[in-house]
């Protein structure tokens, strides 16, 4: 019988705690959102078997920790892999691939528009304040508040930084509703709006801007968000380099590979490297679901805060814009812009406002990065 039980100890199925078990059915969860509701599968799909993989028991031989799968010990070879998160180096490589793949030309053509996806990041400053009510340090409250961009990489940069005790549930939050965009935002929109502003129709024949235009914009965007916020260089650096590289027209087999290969294995990377770093230890407490109820409330916010001060711009302007093209501030690219068109299409089936969302979904996703170098600024630069 004792070397039945010696024999028995030897495998993981004896190590196995309830949390890591826990987890390991979150893990399959978000495998199955990811493929059969196809909620944001590029990364659910990763992140859902990295928390099956770093939530498999350590080996422990003599007391010492010999082998593991959790990104945070160095017994793990996905200890490395996370090093890349850790140092922000794949949302720096996620934001070239962003910026190789993004138009700028809707918001060049459509330039107030840029003041929708400024006023759609009220929710991560309204959350923040919101965190730091309820316990949070201003550390942890400004990486909470961040879920409210709506902006993975941006998320992943900031928390790494300032709170990376939280990048797991942090994470997961984010891209959880990222994912959930086509369910949460329609509600907030209808309910923020009638049925004749959904019907409002937009100028479709606005000037194509010029090619120069294109290339000086990224250079103009990333000079001047830098010196408003320092440290959101890197990722505007990265998000102006990816859009010459598609500007230049001299550059296309990089930027093809940019939004491509790059973009591809940064985001596995990121997926596997989120997923082995959310044990049960880390991830199963009554802060997590904190963050994930704080999360929707930025998120719920940042919507809201987009579609009602596109209402605003009506008051004061003769040019009536769509007030559901406010929802696609948050820079859930392209996710929010397509949202938008379901739901002035349900309105309407011959209103066609995509191209015109896609204005303010771009500006959300500069101003995300300015938010998160404002918050590291403030937080801890």
């Amino acid at each position: 019988m004792q070397d039945a039980f010696q024999i028995w100890s030897l495998f993981g199925f004896s190590q196995l705690s309830l949390k890591e078990l826990v987890m390991i059915l979150i893990g399959g969860l978000l495998i199955y959102l990811a493929i059969k509701k196809k909620y944001e599968p590029l990364l659910l799909l990763p992140i859902g078997l990295g928390i099956m993989i770093g939530n498999i028991p350590a080996i422990v031989i003599n007391g010492k920790e010999v082998f593991s799968t959790d990104a945070y010990s160095p017994a793990s070879p996905f200890y490395y892999l996370y090093w890349g998160l850790d140092k922000s180096i794949y949302p720096a490589l996620i934001f070239l691939g962003i910026g190789a793949m993004t138009d700028f030309g809707p918001l060049l053509a459509r330039p107030r528009l840029i003041l929708i996806g400024a006023a759609a990041q009220l929710g991560i400053f309204t959350t923040v304040l919101l965190a730091i009510l309820i316990g949070f340090s201003p550390q942890q409250a400004g990486s909470i508040g961040i879920i409210g961009a709506a902006d993975g990489p941006s998320t992943i940069f900031l928390t790494s930084l300032v709170a990376p005790e939280l990048l797991a549930p942090i994470i997961i939050a984010a891209y959880s509703y990222i994912a959930l965009v086509p369910v949460i935002q329609p509600p907030i929109m209808r309910f923020l709006t009638t049925k004749t502003e959904r019907r409002i129709k937009m100028n479709q024949t606005e000037a194509e801007p010029s090619r120069l235009l294109k290339i000086i914009f990224p250079i103009a965007f990333f000079l001047i968000g830098s010196l408003i916020s320092q440290g959101a260089a890197m990722l505007l650096g990265m998000l102006a380099f990816g859009n010459l590289l598609r500007e230049s027209g001299v550059t296309d087999r990089l930027a093809r590979t940019a939004r491509t290969s790059i973009t591809d294995i940064t985001t596995i990377l990121i997926g596997i490297s989120v997923g082995v770093s959310a044990t049960g230890e880390r991830f199963l407490n009554y802060r997590s679901l904190l963050i994930f109820a704080l999360g929707a409330a930025a998120f719920v916010i940042s919507t809201a805060s987009g579609v009602l001060f596109a209402k605003l711009m009506n008051l004061v302007s003769k040019e009536k814009i769509n007030p559901l093209i406010g929802a696609a501030g948050v820079s859930a690219l392209p996710d929010s812009a397509r949202v938008v068109q379901m739901v002035a299409t349900e309105a309407d089936p011959h209103n066609f406002i995509l191209l015109q969302a896609m204005a303010p979904n771009v500006a959300g996703q500069i101003a995300s990065a300015i938010c998160a170098g404002i918050l590291f600024r403030m937080l801890g630069g």
